[in-house]
């Protein structure tokens, strides 16, 4: 299929999330370089990696692959264009009895074609009172399989209420989108230890924004 109307429709998804949102990216830890990057966020609206995705300059943009549910993605013919030809995602089974491919492995392939991903290691949305939900696994596997590549901790401020759960219609607010210094995986660090240090780096993080009064 030609890029031209899958460019068209990114450039349309990026313009108006970033007029409803006047979203604004935060370079805390490290700049916006091209680099073979995990971008692990915190999850609390379904707009997340979109809003990750449109504030990123255009040439890691054209990077970048959000890793997201194939059951949803794949549930109409819209939506299969949008994720694959708009976003290019990485989709994943989310029911490990139907899997042919492991997820980690076709995320380890996305790196290895040069392509930077946008990852939730929560699993879920986060529709809580606590900051975060417990991490998966996936995040301390990649980073035991393809440890040269950063690991950066992205923390969206505001959009679970430009997006609450079960809307459809968007309310403009301000919503930034703040990135942290990259993380690596240590020697023989554990998988319980890596994820409370990536957890950890997205509670700082979250600690530097001006939280909303409810």
């Amino acid at each position: 299929m030609t890029r031209i109307l899958p460019e068209i429709a990114a450039t349309a998804l990026v313009i108006f999330s970033r007029f409803i949102t006047a979203a604004r990216a935060i370079w805390l830890g490290c700049a916006p370089e091209n680099r073979r990057r995990v971008y692990f966020a915190n999850h609390t609206s379904n707009g997340d990696f979109v809003l990750v995705w449109a504030v990123l300059p255009h040439r890691l943009r054209q990077m970048t692959r959000p890793v997201a549910a194939s059951d949803y993605w794949l549930k109409s013919r819209l939506r299969a264009f949008i994720g694959q030809q708009v976003f290019r995602a990485v989709l994943i089974n989310r029911i490990p009895a139907e899997r042919t491919e492991d997820p980690v492995m076709q995320m380890a392939q996305a790196l290895d074609a040069g392509d930077s991903l946008i990852l939730f290691p929560e699993g879920r949305r986060n529709t809580g009172e606590d900051l975060l939900l417990p991490f998966k696994s996936g995040l301390y596997h990649l980073a035991r399989m393809r440890p040269e590549v950063d690991l950066v901790p992205v923390w969206i401020e505001n959009l679970n209420r430009v997006l609450p759960k079960g809307e459809v219609i968007p309310i403009p607010l301000i919503c930034t989108v703040t990135f942290g210094a990259a993380l690596h995986l240590a020697g023989g660090e554990t998988k319980d230890a890596f994820l409370g240090r990536a957890a950890a780096a997205l509670r700082a993080l979250a600690a530097t924004t001006e939280r909303p009064r409810a």
